[in-house]
């Protein structure tokens, strides 16, 4: 039996209408829009999102009989049926790949008897430390080589989670013809990311989301191989995770004690739905701001008000003072450090409003004792350097905001420091890895602002190696986040809103520095949210078109 070449002069991976998808034209959008000239009607690498380091795709194809192919562990692989990790992962991507597409009129597998058939993908774990056992961590191994030739296809890894962006990357690759059948290109790949940590940071508190949102997010992120999860599960507006220590936090806390909580089951699931498809999950308990909701179950926590001389009845940032504030933040933190398994923390440390402080008699008194003038800034080292020190007890380490390095509190060596704010950040980066610290950016990517047309755009051109550090400097930038804060979001608008924007974070962080062009990467990110939708993901259209399948469907 022979090959066959994909008649046309590219690659269309899934639809041979590449003219569906129009590319936005002068009409539509003026300069100040963004409006970019389309290189190709479609690209050289079809829909493959986020585009590999190196990639050889042939014009020549196989054809794939869903009934018959199976993923399997190859030969010699260090990894067998007992590495539930990978036994997962066949089989849902097994339904990725076939149990998705639409059925057209005429017979299912209609297949051209002469064209070669790929039976099976071995995959193949290389290291004896191949981690099936254990959870994703920050230097994690997720490089991979795929080739898929006459002789099968073959997926090499050194640990499961590069066979899981392996299996993400068949996958995509696979394509149906129309009329049933499915093929696939000869293709080599070899693979790996460019930036070790690439997050979404979900906020709960200012809506509580469901734990269905949240685990399809998690199928989002992997679909864009995306790997930490940033759960800002707290803030002033509610408290929905759900203390064993302190019951009050949520019973008080919380929108409801009963339905807008977490509890340590929910809490299980969701790290777990995270570990199975190659994601941390790191949970962020910020203080001493954004506190409001804590005080509610947790008596003389936050610091008392005080107008004309008197207390106000209102309450401010936790109170620095008292001896009580460090040991609440004592237990609670070392129950924390026991349900969330990552080696990181997030520890907030940003945005404090110091009006409440200022007011306070007892603060004042206290700032004169300790030599700190007037500067609040000092009373928040002051608390800060105090929650550092008791967290290094507990966990192995944190992240903080940058306002944490700006205010020269003494962080340990290998705290990530996170980027944020949006003016001059790249200065920012530099001071960050100036002083040795790992830094994550985040400043340019906060998808909550939205705005008309293509923003997507804007996030996919960021570099965030573009300040003027050494190279020793540059290496110390290990990713960065998409933040979906949520005043404005809840579970009826996080994924449109979200997806396919973060994917052009999700490629930034990802693929070669090189990977530039918005014109191809426009052809593959129409086709890619086309694939999420199909996979049940409600990502919102870059433009107008359509796909094969629509949710109304």
């Amino acid at each position: 039996m022979a090959a066959r070449l994909l008649p046309g002069l590219c690659l269309v991976l899934l639809s041979a209408r590449c003219s569906a998808f129009p590319y936005p034209s002068e009409r539509d959008y003026s300069e100040k829009n963004d409006l970019f000239v389309a290189e190709e009607p479609c690209s050289q690498f079809g829909s493959l999102w986020p585009l590999p380091q190196t990639v050889e795709l042939s014009p020549i194809y196989l054809s794939i009989q869903p009934a018959e192919f199976r993923i399997v562990h190859g030969a010699g692989s260090t990894a067998g049926p007992l590495c539930v990790v990978l036994q997962d992962a066949f089989r849902r991507y097994y339904e990725y790949i076939f149990g998705y597409y639409p059925r057209k009129d005429g017979a299912v597998n209609d297949i051209d008897p002469t064209l070669d058939t790929l039976p099976q993908l071995q995959v193949v774990i290389t290291s004896e430390d191949n981690e099936c056992f254990m959870f994703p961590h920050i230097k994690s191994d997720e490089s991979y080589k795929l080739i898929v030739d006459d002789n099968g296809a073959v997926l090499q890894a050194s640990q499961v989670w590069g066979a899981l962006r392996g299996l993400e990357t068949f996958s995509q690759l696979v394509y149906g013809d129309g009329s049933g059948a499915f093929l696939i290109n000869k293709t080599q790949i070899t693979d790996a990311p460019r930036f070790a940590h690439r997050g979404i940071l979900l906020d709960t508190s200012r809506h509580y989301l469901p734990l269905k949102t949240i685990l399809l997010n998690l199928d989002a992120m992997a679909f864009n191989k995306m790997n930490v999860l940033h759960w800002h599960i707290v803030d002033d507006q509610s408290f929905p995770y759900q203390s064993i220590v302190f019951p009050e936090l949520s019973n008080r806390g919380a929108y409801h004690p009963f339905t807008h909580v977490y509890t340590a089951t929910d809490v299980r699931l969701v790290i777990e739905y995270g570990r199975y498809r190659g994601i941390r999950v790191v949970p962020e308990f910020d203080s001493p701001g954004h506190t409001s909701s804590w005080g509610k179950g947790q008596k003389d926590l936050l610091t008392p008000c005080y107008q004309d001389g008197q207390p106000s009845g209102s309450f401010g940032p936790v109170n620095p003072i008292i001896n009580e504030t460090y040991t609440f933040i004592q237990a609670l933190f070392k129950e924390i450090s026991i349900v969330f398994p990552d080696q990181y923390l997030h520890l907030g440390g940003d945005e404090v409003d110091f009006s409440c402080w200022k007011s306070n008699p007892d603060i004042s008194k206290f700032m004169s004792e300790h030599g700190f003038g007037t500067d609040y800034r000092k009373l928040e080292s002051f608390y800060i350097q105090k929650i550092l020190d008791i967290v290094s007890k507990v966990h192995k380490g944190y992240m903080v905001w940058q306002e944490v390095f700006d205010n020269h509190d003494q962080i340990n060596p290998d705290t990530i420091v996170e980027v944020w704010k949006g003016e001059n950040y790249n200065e920012e980066l530099y001071n960050v890895t100036d002083a040795g610290l790992s830094a994550i950016l985040s400043a340019p990517w906060y998808l909550d602002y939205i705005s008309y047309g293509q923003d997507w755009q804007r996030y996919y051109k960021v570099e965030p190696l573009n300040f003027n550090g050494t190279a020793e400097q540059k290496q110390l930038v290990i990713g960065g986040e998409a933040c979906l804060w949520g005043e404005f979001v809840d579970a009826s608008n996080l994924l449109p809103r979200l997806w396919p924007r973060a994917s052009a974070v999700a490629e930034r962080l990802w693929s070669n520095k090189d990977v530039t062009s918005v014109g191809d990467a426009y052809s593959r990110l129409i086709k890619h949210r086309c694939r999420m939708v199909r996979r049940g993901i409600a990502a919102e259209p870059l433009y107008v078109g359509f796909c094969d399948y629509e949710l109304n469907v």
